[in-house]
């Protein structure tokens, strides 16, 4: 099951459209993908889980993946957050 740790850097964390992006970007791989902050760790397929944890920008997440694609999830992923979602700045 790997998994990496990373800080989002971008303005409003994982919120509105940021979130989406990460759970269309999960959507479109069949393991199945987690993500967490602190102690709470939810399905990063789905929206309202991604937005219940409330991560903001400096926080820390972490991603994991369990399946047959789980390595180029992980990477999608990584990607689209040291991004910045596509963000300036």
């Amino acid at each position: 099951m790997p998994e990496i740790t990373l800080v989002l850097r971008n303005k409003v964390g994982l919120h509105a459209r940021p979130a989406s992006l990460f759970v269309r970007t999960a959507n479109k791989f069949k393991c199945k993908i987690t993500v967490s902050k602190d102690d709470k760790e939810v399905d990063a397929k789905s929206i309202l889980s991604v937005l219940s944890l409330g991560a903001e920008q400096g926080d820390a997440v972490t991603i994991k993946t369990q399946g047959e694609d789980e390595v180029e999830a992980l990477e999608a992923l990584k990607a689209l957050i040291e991004s910045n979602f596509g963000e300036e700045g």
